[in-house]
């Protein structure tokens, strides 16, 4: 099996930058996007062969999440079942006969962490509902996490520790998660490797590859033996994150 979770950073603007051919060459059993960026009815994508499952945020032009599969899934669930952290499109969950694929577009902390207190109690309800699903069936978890775990997941570590998406606090629920029974797929085959998914806008940061790996795939400890490759795409453009893909045999 191939899946690709990608960041677009707005459907509508990375379909006008060549989002539909890689998609097409890729050809990927399943597609996980997120910030699309959209409501109902602002795009529609020819995808022949692949099922479509849309979360919309209730904010106009604001975060979202979606996925394209080529296997019907045996059920479809938005979100994670808490109002208060529903009303953003953020998780999309398929369950299949062998696992369960979620979609996450995790919150940023903002400027000044001024959203960190909001972050942390998404932080616990995500691990909960992932420890849920994980009692019934195997799961793997992709999207934007908006987190570099350690100093080797971005350029400036240093100079970032204590900012949004360096923080003590995102990196410690990153490792509790990890601690629940998740692999971090990436640097579970390659602990040493230098590599980033996404490059802020300014300073010619991507062209200089000052990044920071912040898009994951993630899977529960038993899939460790069927994991084969977890790639990053950094010569994919269209958004200021890159494409990350898992390999696996379910």
């Amino acid at each position: 099996m191939k899946y690709i979770s990608w960041n677009v950073n707005g459907i509508r603007a990375c379909v006008e930058k060549g989002f539909l051919d890689f998609f097409r060459v890729v050809d990927a059993d399943a597609f996980c996007i997120q910030e699309t960026k959209v409501q109902p009815g602002q795009i529609t994508l020819d995808l022949p062969g692949y099922h479509q499952y849309w979360n919309y945020a209730e904010k106009k032009g604001y975060s979202g999440t979606a996925v394209f599969s080529k296997t019907e899934p045996l059920t479809v669930a938005y979100g994670i079942g808490i109002e208060e952290h529903d009303r953003e499109g953020r998780v999309i969950t398929l369950e299949y006969e062998t696992h369960y694929l979620v979609c996450v577009y995790t919150p940023n902390a903002q400027r000044d962490l001024a959203r960190i207190d909001y972050r942390m109690l998404w932080e616990d309800a995500f691990a909960a509902y992932l420890q849920g699903l994980d009692e019934r069936k195997p799961v793997i978890v992709c999207g934007d996490l908006n987190v570099a775990h350690n100093e080797i997941d971005l350029k400036n570590a240093k100079a970032n520790i204590g900012n949004a998406g360096f923080s003590y606090e995102e990196r410690g629920k990153f490792t509790d998660l990890l601690a629940l029974g998740f692999l971090d797929t990436f640097r579970t085959l390659y602990p040493e490797r230098v590599e980033y998914t996404w490059w802020s806008y300014q300073f010619r940061a991507r062209e200089k590859n000052i990044g920071w790996r912040i898009d994951y795939f993630l899977l529960s400890e038993r899939l460790r033996g069927n994991l084969i490759e977890a790639a990053i795409h950094p010569e994919v453009m269209g958004s200021d994150h890159c494409p990350v893909e898992l390999r696996i045999t379910l």
